[in-house]
């Protein structure tokens, strides 16, 4: 009886261990047209640890998120990749993105950025690839809020753009 028990834990106990390598990949950016300011306001969050490991490999081994050092030189590689990374288009006008910032919540970076003077929008279309080039099992949620219309993207590396028409 004993061995039995014995035989059980050692066969069920490497699949809770194994279990915990399974890890999901996702950024989840929501974006808000606010028309009475003219105004995009786009919110994305990032888990720290993927978005470390992305920045240590494309641009400096040191960086460590949310350690209260060297955040000057943080920002600059941020917003660099999403600029990269992240692109929109206003009636098939390619936009600018203005890195506003950046804060720490919990396991997650947030990064704060905005598009200005835009009176109106008849079609929206986003690329997303952030942490693609890091991860093939990312998926990007993009949430929108355009023209009083809320509207769910979920994007991956081989369908990386959504497109909206009003």
């Amino acid at each position: 009886m004993k061995s039995w028990k014995g035989l059980i834990l050692v066969l069920i106990l490497p699949l809770f261990a194994f279990s915990s390598l399974h890890k999901y990949y996702v950024s989840v950016t929501k974006i808000d047209y606010i028309k009475e300011r003219q105004t995009i306001q786009i919110t994305s969050r990032i888990f720290i640890d993927d978005f470390e490991k992305l920045l240590r490999g494309r641009y400096d081994e040191a960086v460590v998120l949310n350690s209260g050092k060297s955040e000057d030189q943080i920002d600059v590689y941020i917003e660099k990749y999403l600029k990269l990374k992240l692109q929109i288009s206003i009636n098939k006008q390619q936009q600018s993105l203005t890195f506003i910032g950046k804060a720490y919540e919990d396991d997650k970076v947030v990064c704060y950025l905005e598009i200005e003077n835009i009176q109106e929008i008849n079609q929206f279309e986003i690329k997303n690839q952030v942490l693609f080039d890091m991860f093939n099992k990312q998926r990007n949620i993009v949430r929108t809020f355009i023209n009083d219309k809320n509207k769910t993207f979920v994007l991956i590396p081989k369908k990386d753009k959504g497109l909206l028409s009003f």
